[in-house]
């Protein structure tokens, strides 16, 4: 007898959420894709010849793809602003879910889904940060939890994506919540994942946080109270540091990279980059190719991501790796970053968490 498949529905249908769909569409064996949602024509007129010849139901109405028959899992790739009242609506339906990174732009809001998932602990609600499925993140983790750097202290990490000429991420910084929200937040995550690798030990807090940032190349952002490159600095308490850098203007692609320093030693991850081991010998040098996208980089991660949610969501007993609760943590540490770097001040912390203000001359 054949293994049976999870009924999946893709909602939202634009870079992400295509590429989702042909995931859960060719990729993933014991995943169905059965239905997708969008409002958009162009994104709908992709789904008519992509997905509509392999069975795909389309929908223009969140609600109504909800109805349809034999779903039992939801991918969330919709705009950002959204996600956290879809998700909602998906669970008080019954269905499995994995939403993209972030839950919301908004502390409140992200928590209101975690509060929702307690209702119904017999869904699987996995918040798409990808990199947790990486390989190579992943044996750095095992590295770090074995203790062979010593105590992990301080992280540093980066997204930097290539420049994109057309400037869509202005228009695109309008919903986003900004640059620490929309990009650093997987280097966020990382940073409360690696920096605690033991999961007795007690939740990070943070104790100050700052952020510094210009417009490079795209001065327009600052209309949005945004930039296209930023820095910021996590100082937690308990004496471990996590430095974080995002960039919208790389000249040879994506880079993300991260480091993690112990008392013992440290890990890089992906400090030089490469598409492949081809190296390219010229009569001006020697390169080599760099992934240019996100995607390109963490394709596979998107894929065991999908694989271990459907697994996860199929499977009696069957976890998922990482609870929903952290997501609502990274979205706070991002959301404050992008607060300092408006603001152009730091945020202090007691030792429960709750803001301290100082006086200011």
């Amino acid at each position: 007898m054949a293994p049976r498949k999870l009924k999946v529905a893709v909602s939202g249908l634009g870079r992400m959420g295509a590429r989702h769909a042909m995931n859960f569409l060719n990729q993933i064996p014991r995943a169905e894709l059965v239905a997708a949602f969008s409002p958009d024509d162009k994104e709908l007129a992709w789904a008519e010849q992509h997905l509509v010849p392999s069975g795909v139901a389309l929908y223009t109405d969140f609600n109504d793809m909800l109805l349809h028959s034999g779903i039992e899992g939801i991918v969330i790739a919709t705009a950002t602003a959204v996600h956290a009242q879809q998700v909602i609506k998906a669970m008080r339906a019954n269905k499995h879910v994995l939403c993209e990174k972030p839950l919301s732009i908004s502390v409140e809001l992200s928590q209101s889904v975690v509060t929702e998932s307690l209702a119904h602990p017999h869904l699987k609600i996995l918040c798409g940060f990808s990199r947790r499925f990486d390989a190579s993140y992943r044996s750095a983790f095992f590295h770090v939890s074995s203790g062979h750097i010593g105590t992990p202290t301080i992280f540093r990490s980066q997204t930097c994506d290539k420049l994109d000429p057309s400037g869509i991420f202005v228009s695109y910084a309008q919903h986003s919540g900004g640059i620490f929200v929309d990009c650093n937040i997987h280097d966020i995550d990382l940073a409360l994942w690696f920096l605690s690798p033991d999961p007795s030990s007690p939740l990070l807090v943070p104790k100050s946080i700052s952020a510094v940032g210009v417009c490079a190349v795209r001065p327009e952002l600052s209309k949005y109270n945004d930039v296209d490159n930023a820095v910021g600095t996590v100082e937690f308490w308990g004496g471990k540091i996590a430095y974080f850098y995002s960039s919208r203007m790389m000249a040879s692609g994506q880079h993300d990279m991260t480091e993690i320093i112990g008392t013992k030693g440290k890990i890089v991850v992906n400090g030089n980059p490469a598409t492949d081991l081809v190296e390219m010998w010229e009569a001006d040098g020697i390169r080599r190719e760099i992934p240019q996208t996100y995607w390109g980089r963490f394709r596979e991660a998107f894929l065991m991501e999908g694989k271990e949610w459907v697994e996860a969501c199929l499977e009696r007993g069957k976890e998922l790796p990482f609870e929903l609760a952290g997501a609502v943590r990274a979205v706070g540490i991002a959301v404050a970053l992008q607060e300092s770097l408006v603001l152009g001040r730091r945020i202090d912390f007691d030792e429960r968490g709750k803001r301290v203000e100082r006086a200011r001359l």
